[in-house]
């Protein structure tokens, strides 16, 4: 093998393709720049197309009417008085009139074609180039025609007598060269106009080209089509409410986690916020009439906690966390922290409580010891057969046995209104318990540490409408703040282990105002505060209540567990 054939081949030289640009601003400036050439020189070729044509047309009526001007009496009676010549009355008025209206030539002729006159006098006495019929004839001719002088627009007239009878004709013709020259004449002007309109043009579209580049930051087609699919697959992808809106307050975006967070569907994009959300909280907050990070909002059942960011444009960019679950779970643990601290009070109370029946044994005070169990046995149970008896729900029972021992502990007196009286009829009992729940526990932090702290908790059937309230012997409400306290994330409290606060009273109006009730607060007779749900349909009919209580109230205080699984209950989303 020849070393020309071992060596190996050498690479083609690479050369630079020029193609179609990729830029949004090149593709927009070439394309405007291409309509805006084609435009001019599409304007340009039909303006001179009709002035050409223009021009012809005023050749031919100048040339008709220098012929009609020299087609006079005097003309014809010189015709007929005298013979064609060179030096004849004939051709000095008609080359008399052709220097002065600058024709190319002045012809008059006989009723023969007969040349009377014209520039060349050897012309003269001859018969025409031609057909002369038509003006002979009586009437008027306009042409662009080719004689013996060349190409010319012509204008032909009868020569009439005095007598009104046709004795010859009168044709002018106008040089062509002379329309040519005014026609190409004219281009440089017209050329220069539409290359004016042509700069201005290019301008304009560099300039909105520039513009364009900078709102698409200098991105190719292909680029701005990759990041679309991106955002689209990320908005639809992400676990986290995405909601865009313009500068006019109205929906631009709304991703699938929006829309199920909100409870909305794809109609709402390109309608006004407040019209899709209605009035309330999560508006105000998505609209940026509330200000501030983390903002807590309720929508529905759920908590969300809505961030909102401005965009250059003038609208806004709002995203929303699901956090039901985390409250949840952080009123929960709030809950288990509560009832630990109660138990451990508790123990030590029932190690005070064993030490002193110790000591009444070892002292052999054997009555005495008896009657200090029985009256701490009775306490409890009276407490248990106070709330069965006026509360038959288990749940709800469950709830108020435990809470009262809480608020024991606490230094409270937590019991139920003399006339309370509800059936084991409930609808929804953990509806009932998380409104309960929440105002009792609210009522513990309002009381706490105050002298003589009270709390009453009253339930009235009214058909199948519940009417709850709960006052206390707190401080009160002021009447200005009486509709702020209903509001998500307000709160006067430290905030517990989860960070956030300000959700209970909010859910308590909610869920009454799901089923048409109401919630609201007022002043006691004796001071603090009276909050009233009225809670509409929350029982099933009468005649269903025997088949309901088949199982026996005592029931709510077999064992410890749930009274506290019903307080936790109760803390889900205060």
């Amino acid at each position: 093998m020849s070393p020309a054939q071992t060596r190996p081949p050498r690479p083609c030289a690479r050369r630079r393709r020029f193609g179609w640009p990729q830029r949004v601003f090149s593709q927009v400036l070439l394309m405007q720049l291409a309509i805006a050439a084609g435009v001019t020189v599409l304007a340009t070729g039909l303006f001179l197309a009709p002035l050409s044509a223009q021009l012809d047309d005023q050749a031919m009526r100048r040339a008709l009417a220098i012929a009609g001007t020299t087609a006079s009496p005097r003309l014809a009676a010189d015709l007929t008085g005298s013979p064609p010549s060179a030096r004849g009355p004939v051709q000095t008025e008609a080359e008399r009139i052709r220097t002065s209206a600058g024709a190319e030539y002045v012809v008059v002729m006989d009723t023969h074609g007969v040349r009377w006159s014209h520039p060349d006098p050897a012309e003269i006495g001859r018969v025409v180039s031609t057909d002369p019929s038509s003006a002979l004839a009586g009437h008027e001719v306009m042409e662009i025609d080719s004689g013996t002088l060349g190409r010319s627009a012509r204008g032909k007239v009868p020569l009439r007598g005095a007598d009104g009878r046709i004795v010859g004709a009168v044709s002018v013709g106008i040089e062509y060269d002379s329309v040519r020259d005014r026609l190409l004449a004219a281009i440089p002007g017209l050329l220069a106009y539409a290359g004016g309109a042509l700069a201005a043009g290019a301008l304009a579209a560099y300039l909105i080209s520039r513009r364009l580049q900078r709102q698409t930051h200098d991105l190719a087609f292909s680029d701005i089509s990759a990041l679309l699919a991106e955002r689209e697959a990320m908005l639809h992808g992400i676990r986290e409410g995405v909601v865009a809106l313009d500068r006019n307050g109205s929906v631009r975006l709304m991703n699938d986690e929006a829309q199920r967070l909100l409870g909305l569907g794809p109609e709402a994009a390109g309608r006004p916020l407040d019209e899709v959300l209605g009035a309330g909280r999560t508006a105000d907050v998505l609209a940026g009439r509330v200000t501030g990070e983390d903002l807590l909002t309720v929508r529905g059942h759920r908590v969300l906690i809505a961030n909102r960011m401005p965009t250059d444009d003038g609208g806004a960019v709002a995203t929303l966390r699901d956090r039901t679950e985390l409250e949840r779970l952080g009123r929960e643990l709030d809950s288990t922290r509560g009832l630990i601290d109660a138990l451990r009070a508790q123990d030590h109370e029932h190690a005070n409580r064993l030490h002193t029946l110790l000591g009444l044994l070892e002292l052999e005070m054997h009555e005495e010891a008896v009657e200090f169990v029985t009256e701490v046995v009775g306490v409890h149970r009276a407490t248990a057969e106070q709330v069965t008896e006026k509360v038959h729900d288990p749940l709800l029972a469950a709830l108020l046995v435990g809470k009262a021992t809480v608020a024991a502990e606490r230094g409270v007196s937590l019991r139920l209104a003399p006339d309370s009286l509800l059936p084991d009829r409930l609808v929804d009992p953990r509806e009932l318990v998380t409104v309960v729940g929440n105002l009792v526990d609210n009522a513990l932090d309002a009381v706490a540490g105050t002298p003589g702290a009270r709390i009453e908790v009253s339930f009235r059937a009214e058909g199948r409408t519940v009417v709850l309230r709960v006052s206390d012997s707190g401080p009160g409400v002021p009447e200005d703040r009486r509709e702020l306290i209903f509001t998500e994330g307000w709160t006067t409290k430290a905030l517990p282990s989860h960070g956030k606060r300000g959700l209970g009273l909010a859910l308590v109006r909610r869920l009454a105002e799901r089923r048409g009730g109401t919630a609201g607060v007022a002043d006691g007779a004796g001071g603090g505060a009276v909050f009233t749900v009225v809670l509409p349909d929350a029982l099933t009919e009468p005649e269903s209540e025997a088949r309901e209580s088949t199982a026996p109230a005592s029931s709510a205080l077999e064992p410890s567990a749930p009274v506290s699984s019903a307080a936790a209950s109760s803390e889900e989303a205060r």
